[in-house]
């Protein structure tokens, strides 16, 4: 008889450890941020990238492991007039960046003096960041006084998995109300900035108001605001100026579509056990594998927005999916999710019961009628 004790039953594998198994045990998860939310809610249906966001995974090493790397990005010129210009807006505490709040969405009250707060967030790890956070926003509010938060750090529960945000900085009025800044690098001429621009900024700010809301929401007198500054350089100079953007629809927009993202546990339970996405410990062929198990929702927006659109793109053209011209055409088609499918209905060959293949037959006939009638006249 053995003398070895009797093997304990294995451990169940918990959501933690699974998405450090897919990413890879010895590859820190990569955090999401506010841009990436806003990307992701602009395309709920996409499991592919919730399930690689959620785990923390480096699209940008998957896609260039894969072949298509991303072409994309701020470049490091960029970045450094960012970073300077933020530096100029902050800078003697905060004194024009409270001014410029002051004057553009709260000119009855008190302006802010010398005394205004700027609380250190100083705390270990994104966690104890949030927590300071926290704290700092409920004494700000019992405080009643002009403070500001200098990139403070919220939390925010995406497809069951926590994601810690960072702006540029929350500013908290005398009345209470808390009032979130987005710095950006791109000019205000005549006072007005490129409107993409400016939508995007929109877009990041609501996914930092929702995060907000959820703090806000368990102190008496506090209330987050629907208006969001941008602080952007003057014309063609490096002075700064602000604009005040309401983000009402953009905040209902990301709340609606982020709570119909497939939760991230779901995603991961559908997987074979032993994928990963990990580029050191897997071929290109295995990662193709691997990223072909998870569902994705091309379109083409998504090449300014995903690491993995280029992938993506080759794939649904590789398939004939309609998905890849757009995602009016692809609505408009209804059943029909290939272009072959599409095709063989304008010749006549799809489901006579279909309404959009009787529509495309019919569509494509009239146009045969018109280029006839067009060659008869030019004859």
């Amino acid at each position: 008889m053995s003398s070895y004790p009797p093997s304990s039953p294995a451990q169940p594998t918990t959501l933690r450890q699974r998405l450090a198994g897919l990413r890879g045990p010895a590859v820190p998860p990569r955090p999401l941020d506010a841009r990436a939310l806003a990307a992701l809610a602009a395309n709920p249906g996409c499991g592919r990238r919730a399930l690689l966001d959620g785990a923390g995974v480096d699209k940008n090493a998957l896609a260039t492991a894969l072949g298509s790397p991303a072409a994309f990005g701020q470049s490091q010129f960029a970045i450094v007039r960012g970073n300077s210009f933020e530096a100029k807006v902050k800078g003697d505490g905060g004194a024009e960046l409270l001014r410029l709040v002051h004057a553009h969405l709260d000119p009855a009250a008190e302006p802010p003096g010398a005394g205004a707060s700027v609380p250190d967030l100083t705390a270990a790890g994104p966690e104890g960041r949030a927590a300071r956070t926290a704290l700092a926003l409920r004494e700000a509010t019992a405080a009643q006084a002009w403070t500001l938060l200098d990139h403070p750090m919220l939390a925010l529960e995406v497809a069951g998995s926590p994601a810690y945000l960072e702006p540029d900085a929350v500013v908290v009025h005398p009345d209470g109300r808390w009032t979130v800044v987005e710095i950006k690098s791109f000019p205000m001429i005549d006072g007005a900035a490129d409107a993409a621009k400016v939508g995007a900024a929109a877009r990041q700010a609501a996914v930092y108001v929702l995060a907000l809301e959820k703090t806000a929401g368990k102190l008496a007198g506090a209330e987050v605001g629907h208006t969001v500054l941008l602080v952007c350089p003057k014309d063609f100079s490096n002075l700064p100026t602000a604009s005040p953007v309401d983000i009402r629809r953009e905040r209902s927009v990301t709340r609606r579509q982020l709570d119909r993202l497939t939760r991230v546990e779901e995603l991961a339970a559908a997987l074979p056990e032993g994928l990963s996405f990990d580029p050191a410990t897997r071929s290109a062929e295995e990662l193709v594998e691997a990223v072909s198990a998870v569902d994705a929702a091309y379109a083409p927006e998504c090449l300014a927005a995903c690491e993995l659109a280029f992938h993506c793109r080759d794939r649904a053209r590789t398939a004939g999916a309609v998905t890849a011209l757009g995602r009016s055409v692809r609505g408009e088609l209804g059943a029909l999710t290939t272009v072959e499918e599409a095709l063989a209905a304008a010749s006549g060959a799809g489901c006579a019961e279909d309404p959009t293949a009787a529509a495309l037959h019919r569509a494509a006939r009239l146009r045969a009628e018109a280029l006839e009638s067009a060659a008869g006249v030019v004859a």
